[in-house]
């Protein structure tokens, strides 16, 4: 396993609270929104368009989301970024989550548009996370309720999606 991956591994482990699925203990909702607005912002100047930001997120373990249109990436497909509420991590991925595997994804997101949000997210303390990763089933420490006997849980369940 790649040292990176190790690291996410970890990070994401000790974000793994069970006591708090939403959000973690402390959590900051003002320090989170201002955060995720200067993301938005910054992103829209940084790919020269208006992108579409989701801020109505209740019952969930991620913040908000913030699409930015087709027309203005290089790679031709909208790219959606994730906000989790825990540790200031991120997800980047090409289209809606889970639109493309990681094959595809290394040919279609072009390396242009990904430096550009990256360049972001770490100008903002955010941490990138693999979606490709988020995938792998859940095995965490977290009751994640009921309706994951349907849908068994991922990673990207715990810290990225609605619960």
């Amino acid at each position: 396993m790649p040292l990176e991956e190790r690291r996410t591994w970890a990070l994401l482990r000790q974000l793994d609270d069970p006591e708090h699925l939403e959000f973690p203990r402390g959590y900051d909702h003002a320090a989170t929104r201002a955060l995720f607005e200067q993301l938005a912002s910054r992103l829209g100047r940084r790919f020269q368009c208006a992108c579409s930001v989701d801020r109505g997120v209740e019952d969930a373990s991620h913040h908000g989301t913030i699409v930015i249109p087709h027309g203005s990436t290089v790679s031709g497909e909208h790219i959606t970024v994730t906000v989790s509420n825990f540790g200031n991590l991120a997800a980047v991925t090409l289209g809606t989550p889970g639109s493309y595997d990681e094959g595809e994804d290394n040919i279609l997101f072009e390396k242009a548009d990904q430096q550009r949000i990256d360049d972001e997210l770490e100008a903002l303390g955010y941490i990138s996370v693999s979606e490709h990763l988020l995938w792998t089933p859940y095995d965490g420490v977290s009751e994640l309720g009921p309706q994951c006997s349907k849908y068994p849980p991922r990673w990207w369940t715990r810290f990225f999606d609605y619960l």
